[in-house]
This record gives C-alpha cells, structure tokens and sequence, in this order.
C-alpha cells in the first residue's frame, strides 16, 4: 500500500517539483509556491463543490431548526421531513465527507514530498529517470529566508493567514445563547462554543506546525492559506451573483 501510495501520489508531486527548478526557477521557495498553486487549482472544483455545500447548509438553518423543534418527539418523522429539506435544497450533508477522502491522500502525498524530499540533494529514490537534475537549487527564498531552516517569519503569517480563513469561513454568530435551562444540553451552544475554541486553536496548531516542520512546509501552509482565502471569497461571491 505504501508503495502503490508513493507510486501514484508522492513521485509525481516530487518529481513536478524538480522539473519546476529545472526549467522555470531556481529557488525552491518559488517552486512551492508554484507547486502548492497548481495542486490547489487541480482541487478547486471539488474545494468549489464543499464550499458550497457548507453555505447552502448554512442557508437552511433556520428551517432545519423548526423542523427539530417541531418533530422532537418524533425521530422518524423529523427525518423524514429533513431529508426533504436537503432534497428540495439539493443538499447532501455527507458530501464533505466524501470530498475530505478524496484530497486527504493528495495533501499527505504532499506533505510526504516536502519533509522527505532531501532537498537541498535529490533523493534518487523519489525522481524518474527521464526527469533532468538540476545543476543548481538556490534554497535561499528571493534572498531572505532558508528554506532547510525554520523560518519564524513564515510560522507567524502561516498563522495569521489561517486566523483569516477560520473568521471567513465560520458563521458570523459563534456567541452562546444565554437560554440553556438548568442541567440541559444544548447542541446548538456545544457547536458554537467548539467554533469558537477553533478558530483560535487552529492557528496556534498551524503556526507550531509550521515551525517544527520547518519552512518549506510554513510556506506550503501560507500560500495554501492565501489561495484558500481568495477561493472562499471567489466562490461567495458567485452564489450571491447567482
């Protein structure tokens, strides 16, 4: 399995890499920077398809909640009339599942090529044999940062470029409701409240993240972040359009 996984996911990633340095730049930064935008492209109609989902089921909060209050007693009935709802929205709820799955190798795979690529030296056991070595790979950034180090600067904007997205993409209303009788649950406050924890957990995660792992990936994490936040606002913008 790991091998078949390094096969059709790591070599070509690894190998695009390097004819990247090859024939457009020799600065690595700017090759993960090239790399990480045309992955993210290639994604983009199922990133397109999720965003949607989730805007859409933002959009029928309301009456899933009249729907919930007022089948509560009748768990049959009350799905019954959800699954309507989804259908008369077509809505699948489950379908974010199923686009995670589907990128969870490819962003393995590339996280796999950035920690075990070997760069500055090639690793052989990754590059095909037709594919060019380069004479020369400059891992100095446009002259700024190393990317064989970690890069402090890359973790603090991997951060904050993640804090941006979190705020994007979460609902505007993460407050807790103050009408939770005594001793009673309330699903509704148990979500918001984990929104809230994660639109500041997340970034913290990521910035150490960033920084252990060093720059390549901080760099990966911030162009990723970016074009994730330009694609989200895209993708607003074209339902409202709509």
């Amino acid at each position: 399995m790991k091998d078949l996984f390094i096969s059709l996911i790591v070599q070509p990633f690894y190998n695009t890499l390097i004819l990247l340095v090859d024939f457009l730049t020799t600065d690595l930064g700017i090759a993960i920077i090239i790399l990480t935008i045309i992955i993210r492209t290639i994604l983009f109609p199922l990133s397109k398809s999720q965003i949607r989902t989730q805007i859409k089921m933002q959009q029928v909060q309301g009456p899933l909640k009249e729907i919930q209050k007022k089948y509560k007693d009748d768990r049959e009935a009350m799905g019954r009339e959800m699954l309507k709802l989804y259908k008369e929205h077509k809505l699948n709820p489950f379908s974010g599942i199923f686009l995670i799955m589907i990128q969870l190798p490819l962003l393995i795979g590339l996280y796999y090529v950035f920690m075990n690529s070997g760069l500055p030296e090639l690793n052989t056991n990754l590059l095909y044999s037709f594919v060019p070595r380069p004479e020369y790979i400059n891992t100095n950034f446009l002259g700024m940062i190393e990317m064989t180090q970690k890069s402090l600067l890359l973790a603090i904007l991997a951060m904050i470029t993640q804090f941006i997205q979190m705020k994007i993409i979460l609902p505007k209303n993460i407050s807790s409701s103050k009408n939770v009788s005594s001793g009673e649950i309330n699903m509704e406050d148990m979500m918001k409240n984990m929104q809230k924890q994660m639109l500041y957990i997340m970034p913290i995660i990521l910035f150490f993240v960033s920084y252990t792992f060093g720059a390549i990936i901080g760099l990966y994490i911030l162009v990723g972040n970016i074009y994730s936040i330009g694609q989200e606002l895209y993708i607003r913008k074209t339902i409202k359009r709509d």
